[in-house]
């Protein structure tokens, strides 16, 4: 893994991005290295740079954080938890497949307000037909989301230890809480 972690300025984790990203930030100052990789170095013809593990904004860029979600697979998984919209099973990254709710060949869009997560057996069964048409139940709406809970924080296969004391606080405060 050659991705970085990146703080906000108040040192809260806000996204990951890969290590030339991070690189241009560094060299252009927008960002300080707090950690960097150990046994991974950056080369350049006249320099050798530690490959940075995680940074930090060095002010406040709050445009850059206005964006909203961006539109892919992972952050469709993550709006709808990962859980089919249809029957409601867990379904794993690896495996869901994503569902326009009214089909492209009925004039829909490919887009946050049109597509949700899927198990592979309610795709089959709902076909190229709406939810109404397949008799299916949608559980919830679809919409574009201003942000997401650990947007581009998902860990396949884990982390670096570095990130592991950036990313505590976060579980500790956003975490679910056991009930009694």
């Amino acid at each position: 893994m050659s991705d970085c972690l990146v703080l906000s300025f108040a040192y809260q984790p806000v996204t990951r991005v890969n290590w030339t990203k991070a690189i241009t930030w560094v060299l252009s100052g927008r960002v300080e290295v707090l950690e960097e990789y150990e046994d991974r170095v950056i080369r350049s013809p006249n320099q050798v740079f530690p490959m940075p593990s995680v940074i930090r904004f060095v002010r406040k860029v709050a445009g850059f954080f206005r964006r909203g979600a961006k539109f892919n697979r992972k952050n469709i998984w993550t709006r709808d938890k990962g859980r089919c919209q249809f029957c409601g099973d867990h379904v794993s990254l690896a495996e869901f497949t994503f569902d326009h709710v009214i089909p492209r060949n009925q004039g829909g869009k490919t887009c946050w307000e049109n597509i949700v997560v899927c198990c592979p057996g309610c795709n089959v069964a709902k076909r190229d037909r709406t939810p109404a048409q397949a008799r299916m139940r949608l559980l919830s709406q679809p919409v574009r989301p201003k942000s997401l809970p650990g947007e581009n924080m998902v860990f396949l296969g884990g982390m670096p230890d570095s990130w592991k004391s950036y990313l505590a606080s976060v579980a500790y405060w956003d975490g679910a809480l056991d009930s009694d």
